[in-house]
């Protein structure tokens, strides 16, 4: 491989990424004055950290901020800077449970952005697609029996589907079982559209990725719950990535940012020597 291509290779990889932040974060605060001495007795105020102050304030207050209100933030960031150095300098970072909590939580948070800003390859969100096409089908066509649940609450709703379930899987006939309404026990073939005719969006919707030939729920409509089982799915012809990449993308960066935030942990992990001295 060409050293450019192992380059652009590289580059495209969201821990290479994360890398790349940290040393950013770690030069942004030695060009802003984080990694001045605590010992030292002079607090430089630069134009960049004046004007960075002021566009925080009205981001938050959506106005620029007077003359006055400038002299206060001024003034409020030298208290802190004062009181930052004071608390160093009697040792007051060192082993303090709270500022290492917070120290973790700033860089998981970065972790976890650069996870999440990453951008998938074509081959990875085809490889997504063709795993979870069911999702992004427009019509999708089921055919599914169903035992009614009279409404009583979610709590008393889950209770009775464990008891039904329990019952199925001990062989008892189906169609003897939940409560009476006037909606069709089976459907064949029956589009999204139809479905949510009968039932309801939120019914039709939650049948999408259900396990086929089991029992599962309770799945609610807009009557109660239902137990549902989905005897069989034909898909329409499997939609193109470039029409649904937006969607892809969004549900492949959901489903992996956990992982990808632990491999860059991992990373992180294997750089240091650890001793565990057990009593």
């Amino acid at each position: 491989m060409k050293f450019g291509e192992l380059a652009r290779s590289c580059l495209r990889e969201p821990l290479v990424h994360f890398l790349i932040a940290g040393l950013a974060v770690f030069l942004f605060s030695a060009w802003r004055g984080g990694s001045v001495d605590p010992e030292s007795r002079t607090i430089s105020i630069t134009a960049e950290q004046v004007q960075t102050l002021t566009d925080r304030w009205a981001l938050t207050w959506q106005r620029t901020p007077t003359q006055n209100e400038i002299d206060g933030l001024i003034r409020d960031y030298i208290k802190e800077e004062v009181y930052s150095r004071e608390a160093k300098r009697m040792g007051m970072d060192e082993d303090d449970v709270i500022i290492r909590r917070r120290l973790r939580i700033k860089m998981e948070t970065l972790a976890t952005a650069e996870a999440e800003s990453a951008d998938p390859d074509d081959a990875t969100l085809q490889a997504w697609l063709d795993k979870h096409q069911q999702k992004y089908v427009r019509d999708v066509k089921y055919s599914f029996d169903q035992i009614y649940l009279k409404s009583g609450g979610d709590i008393a709703a889950q209770d009775k589907a464990t008891t039904l379930l329990n019952r199925l899987g001990e062989g008892a006939e189906w169609q003897g079982l939940g409560d009476r309404i006037s909606l069709p026990q089976s459907l064949q073939s029956a589009s999204s559209t139809d479905i949510a005719r009968e039932f309801g969006d939120d019914f039709a919707g939650a049948l999408k990725g259900q396990k086929q030939g089991v029992w599962v729920g309770p799945i609610q409509s807009g009557f109660g719950f239902h137990l549902v089982r989905i005897s069989s799915v034909t898909l329409s012809a499997k939609p193109a990535l470039s029409d649904v990449r937006q969607a892809v993308s969004n549900d492949w960066r959901e489903a992996t940012t956990k992982d990808r935030e632990s491999r860059a942990y991992q990373a992180l992990l294997d750089g240091y020597t650890i001793r565990i001295a057990k009593p």
